[in-house]
């Protein structure tokens, strides 16, 4: 016999809860980025990523597989149009939690779940010839400043050590 899982659901009912994710993860395709309580964000997480991998394979099942959760038309086909697409490249983590300040009235804890638009292997190569060109950067003025000095003191060097002669010969 399946047992629900435990701890506290969110509206009391299990339809309730069911209701309350369907309406974030819809508001999360949406605007592509909600803020909530932590909790819900933590809750709502793994049920929007199941639905973009569901957009992702893009077959007929599928899609009536998300159409029994999202019930709005519009926004499951710009799931399977341009947010599946477009996490293409990706295995999971198509959505981020940023923590928020708490909210004014209660002072609930807060966050924001927003769609993961950048592609990473992109970003991460790019950073890194980015800091690496800057390091050689960086070190280049700094080798040449060190050559000047050494040779305005060599030049200066020679000049001083006449002056000091012609001051002992007068």
């Amino acid at each position: 016999m399946p047992k629900p899982k435990k701890g506290a659901r969110f509206g009391g009912s299990a339809s309730h809860q069911k209701a309350i994710f369907a309406n974030l993860a819809t508001a999360l395709f949406e605007h592509g980025r909600i803020t909530t309580t932590e909790s819900k964000a933590k809750a709502v997480r793994p049920y929007a990523e199941k639905l973009i991998t569901k957009a992702k394979g893009g077959t007929l099942a599928d899609r009536r597989e998300v159409m029994k959760v999202i019930r709005n038309k519009d926004i499951v086909h710009a799931l399977f149009a341009e947010i599946g697409p477009s996490f293409e490249g990706r295995e999971g983590g198509y959505t981020r939690i940023t923590k928020a300040l708490p909210r004014k009235g209660d002072n609930a804890p807060m966050a924001v779940i927003e769609l993961v638009r950048e592609k990473t292997v992109t970003n991460e190569a790019d950073r890194a010839r980015r800091v690496a060109a800057s390091q050689k950067a960086e070190a280049a003025p700094a080798a040449e400043a060190e050559e000047t000095v050494v040779e305005e003191t060599v030049a200066d060097a020679p000049a001083a050590d006449e002056a000091t002669e012609d001051k002992k010969d007068a």
